[in-house]
């Protein structure tokens, strides 16, 4: 028998089983049963109905982790319009790009971000604007409607429209890595076997209380939109990360998982060294980290001090983004001394997914642990394309193996069939869980007068796992008295770009390493930069 796999199904199996059950801690304190989030749901559906949004429209979120977000996710796509999720940490500029580019119909933004829509709203094809409180708005923005009271106000009943699995229910928005960022779409059936599993490999139950520190946005929270939901588990909600609230939380809910960037680990850490919070309620808990790996000298604090569960996961935006997770019980040993070296490893490649790590030529590379090759990966969870460009959609498809998303990621695979991130083919930075393009700092500081060459690496940090590092040749070619002052350069970039993308560390050089026709040499600088550590990119 085949049946169509929906994202409309994982609420609708947690109202049916699990309706009277709390589904949901607002970051405000509310409490919202599985039949309550459902209520919202449908009467959101029902009023962006109510304005013309039909099947296949963009409803664009800008949202940091409240109710406010899992309600919109459901309330679009039970219309089969196309939820859009965007990173709160971007400027006005990104927003204009992002809602031209998916040709969003409505936004529902916090209130918080809603002021960077609001400085570009005349320059997008937006026509529907609606915020959880319009009156915090400054008074003279453009028509905003309140999200409590449209809520209120609407009917729950809507017309859910029939759809099919193969069909676009998602756009995520990469960094913009390399250009300008691509939207990744996403069907029912990718996102349904992409949280299913997330499901098993997270060993998620109906009685779990997962703590939202992932941001939602990121490739819809790593699935546990649906996962969570699916499951009749409890959400709880933050507006932010903050680590005594974390540890309060935990405490006062009795949560017992959570996902996060390897920084909000190191946030912990560093807050337990001047605190004595407990780390745990009355449940066992588990964290999965994503990004950059942390350090082993924090999964040990983690593991040893806190009493919980880790496990590392590797992905990407386009592959849902569920890869590769060290949740391999059975291949590390509890007692080993190489424990923690192996829980850092981006481990196997989960249910119904194949991952190889190749060379130049397309072939596998032996399981030493030595020769590097680029992971390709391919499964149910793996992007339809980009949206609206299909020459990038062929390449990511194309390069070294016909049908396999090529990541760019280079790797080493252990005799067990473990992976371990090497380096990166792209000049990627991974700080605090969010990709960074060197390129567009590079461009950014090339825009400072009293800048004559620049180039950009990561540099190891044991906050960010990695963060920009600026490489400056100044204008008058003295790097001893340079016209400008590293603080200067750092304001310079933050007026331009997003604050996490921000040049913090900048040295001033004579001249950059170059090929005999003009390249930089960036490995030379990565180098020298890394040498002291155990390994390049982030691997601490």
């Amino acid at each position: 028998m085949e049946v169509p796999l929906l994202v409309t199904d994982f609420l609708d199996r947690a109202r049916k089983y699990y309706g009277d059950e709390e589904a949901v801690v607002a970051a405000t304190g509310e409490r919202f049963t599985y039949d309550e989030l459902g209520d919202r749901a449908d009467r959101l559906s029902a009023a962006l109905q109510e304005r013309g949004i039909e099947k296949g429209d963009r409803v664009a979120v800008l949202d940091p982790n409240t109710h406010y977000h899992l309600e919109a996710a459901y309330g679009i796509v039970q219309l089969g319009a196309i939820h859009t999720p965007l990173n709160y940490r971007l400027t006005p500029e990104d927003y204009e790009y992002m809602l031209n580019d998916a040709g969003a119909d409505a936004v529902i933004a916090d209130y918080e971000y809603a002021e960077r829509i609001e400085a570009v709203r005349d320059d997008v094809p937006t026509e529907t604007f609606i915020t959880n409180d319009a009156d915090a708005l400054e008074e003279g923005d453009g028509e905003w409607e309140d999200f409590e009271a449209l809520v209120a106000d609407a009917d729950p009943d809507y017309e859910r429209p029939e759809m099919s699995e193969d069909e676009v229910i998602t756009i995520n928005y990469t960094s913009g890595t390399t250009g300008d960022p691509k939207g990744v779409m996403r069907t029912h059936r990718t996102e349904s076997l992409h949280a299913q599993l997330v499901t098993i490999h997270h060993e998620i139950s109906d009685d779990d209380v997962y703590l939202w520190t992932l941001p939602m946005f990121h490739v819809n929270g790593w699935g546990h939109i649906y996962a969570i939901t699916g499951m009749g588990a409890k959400h709880v909600c933050t507006r932010g990360v903050d680590a005594e609230t974390i540890f309060r939380r935990i405490v006062d809910e009795d949560v017992s998982f959570l996902c996060c960037a390897p920084t909000v680990l190191s946030l912990l850490e560093e807050y337990r060294e001047g605190h004595d919070a407990p780390t745990t309620g009355d449940a066992p808990m588990r964290v999965t980290a994503a990004g950059a790996a942390p350090p082993e000298s924090i999964i040990e604090t983690v593991e040893e001090e806190f009493g919980w569960h880790f496990r590392q996961l590797y992905g990407a935006t386009e592959t849902g983004p569920l890869i590769g997770t060290s949740a391999t019980r059975r291949l590390i040993d509890e007692e080993s001394d190489e424990r923690f070296a192996l829980k850092k490893r981006q481990g196997i490649a989960p249910l119904g997914t194949e991952l190889a790590v190749v060379d130049d030529d397309g072939n596998d590379v032996p399981w030493d642990d030595e020769t590097i090759g680029e992971i390709l990966v391919r499964g149910n969870q793996v992007m339809e394309g980009y949206w609206r460009k299909p020459e990038e959609t062929e390449e990511a498809f194309t390069e070294k193996r016909e049908g396999w998303f090529h990541t760019g990621d280079l790797a080493v695979v252990n005799d067990d069939g473990m992976i371990a991130i090497r380096d990166r083919k792209k000049d990627i930075i991974v700080s605090g869980g969010e990709n960074i393009s060197t390129i567009e700092l590079e461009d950014a500081l090339f825009d400072h007068p009293d800048v004559a060459d620049v180039a950009v690496i990561p540099a190891p940090s044991e906050r960010w796992g990695e963060t920009p590092k600026a490489f400056v040749v100044p204008a008058n070619g003295d790097s001893e008295n340079p016209p400008v002052a590293e603080d200067d350069l750092t304001a310079f970039t933050r007026e331009r770009l997003a604050g996490y993308k921000v040049v913090h560390r900048v040295e001033f050089v004579d001249e950059l390493p170059k090929t005999a026709t003009g390249k930089i040499q960036k490995y030379e600088l990565r180098e020298r930069e890394w040498e002291e550590e155990e390994a390049m990119v982030g691997q601490g």
